[in-house]
């Protein structure tokens, strides 16, 4: 996509201001710093020796954060196995210690499109627990039995030492698909991916793959936004983590202990609500299907199907974190993934992962759930509430900077686009512009979603911007 070249000696975009003003942590405290340093020179060790077994990682481009690497191989009677290596934070990071105290405290990684603000030191996030290639980590391994449909009929779980073979990045790692060159690792990947898609079409789970508008520097160092569509691999990647957590969540639902990812079922007004708009877009919709098997089947890069997929992200409002004891909470399930759910893939940028794994460890081997970990869900849970709103607030108002600095100088000028949204209440729209690929916002009036529209740029500063609708 062609960007507008934009000078970027004179003035630059303050994404420190940003995180400045969402208190997001500058730097990692020194005492933490030492710590990991005395941990990386000291590497934990595991039970079980997995190391054998030629994992991979897959990743965005560049990333050093490696919390997972798979491994698949055809199973019994038609199956598959899948073995799932996730880096095991709790035998790095000891409890009680600087860096859980600091991890504690931030619950996730912040990604600014300049600067990561990690969970964890560097020295341990992307040095010794990260699961680099051709390095010997301590993991927690998931062995998960898939039949010819790719539904699980076995789970296991133990710390072991692996190794990574291989670390792959979704554009090559698509590029070889497409070629049928796949790393070995993941040859069946497509395979298992794809009947686990059409596992989550039977939950009628709802999936918004909408295209990202990642913040970009290029070459030059002129900072620009891309539209980037959500690559297959990428599907068939997630399902592996999203088969993990309904794993785990089915491991801490029959131990009667455990903190759930929850996301509640769209209200019957809503889904009433999207009904009438996808009739006025003229999307089809019978009674019987549900709102995902809907979305499921549309494509976001037609003009009356993106406004729909914008409207649908309604649905998937109230996400939280749930701790629970004994009896499962009455709303224990994820309406996204249509299963109970739990985060336990990714320990190295978001806190609960720890916390949930270890439950899931206890469980699986019939020992007490460690104090450390009881103590604290309560806890933890609010900290990762609250700090999804500071990590989507952070993206948000990135994207909103970088889309601002791309029309300065621009007033008067006119841009087309699509819109994809109206709040009737606060009579405003949501226009999906084409170039630069920014979302803006003007009067409703007279305006029809899934309509293409042309807009002015009235006025622009360093954060905000106005439109308004000619057309």
């Amino acid at each position: 996509m062609p960007f507008r070249k934009i000078n970027t000696a004179a003035t630059d975009i303050d994404f420190a201001g940003i995180r400045r003003d969402l208190e997001i942590p500058a730097g990692y405290p020194q005492p933490a710093v030492d710590e990991a340093v005395q941990i990386a020179q000291h590497l934990p060790t595991a039970p079980d020796d997995a190391t054998d077994i030629p994992f991979v990682t897959l990743d965005p481009v560049g990333s050093k954060d490696l919390d997972q690497a798979v491994h698949l191989e055809a199973g019994p009677d038609g199956g598959y196995l899948v073995r799932y290596a996730i880096a095991d934070v709790a035998s790095y990071v000891g409890a009680g210690g600087a860096v859980d105290a600091e991890s504690r405290r931030r619950g996730q990684t912040y990604y600014s499109p300049d600067l990561i603000s990690p969970l964890h030191p560097f020295e341990l996030s992307e040095g010794a627990a990260s699961l680099l290639p051709d390095q010997i980590r301590a993991a927690v391994l998931w062995t998960i039995t898939l039949d010819a449909s790719g539904a699980p009929t076995d789970v296991r779980l133990t710390r072991s030492m692996v190794r990574s073979v291989a670390q792959l990045d979704y554009p090559g790692a698509q590029a070889d698909a497409d070629a049928g060159r796949l790393h070995p690792s993941i040859a069946l990947l497509p395979e298992v991916g794809k009947l686990r898609l059409a596992a989550a079409r039977a939950r009628h789970a709802i999936s918004l793959d909408l295209p990202d508008v990642e913040v970009q520097r290029g070459p030059d160092g002129n900072w620009t936004l891309e539209l980037r569509a959500v690559l297959p691999i990428e599907q068939w990647n997630a399902e592996i983590s999203l088969l993990t957590g309904m794993c785990a969540a089915t491991i801490m639902l029959g131990g009667g202990y455990g903190v759930l990812r929850t996301l509640p079922e769209p209200s019957d007004r809503d889904v009433a609500r999207l009904r009438k708009e996808t009739a006025a877009l003229g999307i089809p919709w019978s009674d019987e299907l549900p709102p995902g098997d809907v979305i499921a089947g549309l494509d976001g890069s037609k003009p009356a199907d993106a406004a729909f997929l914008q409207d649908a992200l309604k649905l998937l409002r109230g996400a939280g974190y749930t701790p629970f004891t004994g009896t499962p909470p009455a709303d224990h399930s994820h309406a996204g993934v249509g299963a109970p759910y739990a985060h336990v893939t990714a320990p190295l940028r978001r806190l609960v992962d720890r916390f949930g794994t270890e439950i899931c460890l206890a469980q699986v081997a019939g020992t007490e759930v460690p104090d450390w970990v009881r103590s604290s869900l309560d806890a933890i849970a609010d900290t990762m509430e609250a700090t999804d709103r500071t990590a989507h607030d952070l993206e948000r108002n990135c994207v909103g900077v970088v889309s601002a600095f791309l029309l300065k100088g621009r007033e008067g000028e006119q841009f087309t686009g699509v819109v994809v949204q109206i709040d009737q209440e606060k009579k405003r729209a949501t226009i999906a512009v084409d170039e630069p690929p920014i979302q803006a916002k003007c009067a409703s009036d007279g305006l029809t979603e899934g309509t293409r529209v042309t807009v002015e740029l009235v006025s622009v500063d360093d954060r905000n911007f106005e439109m308004r609708a000619v057309t």
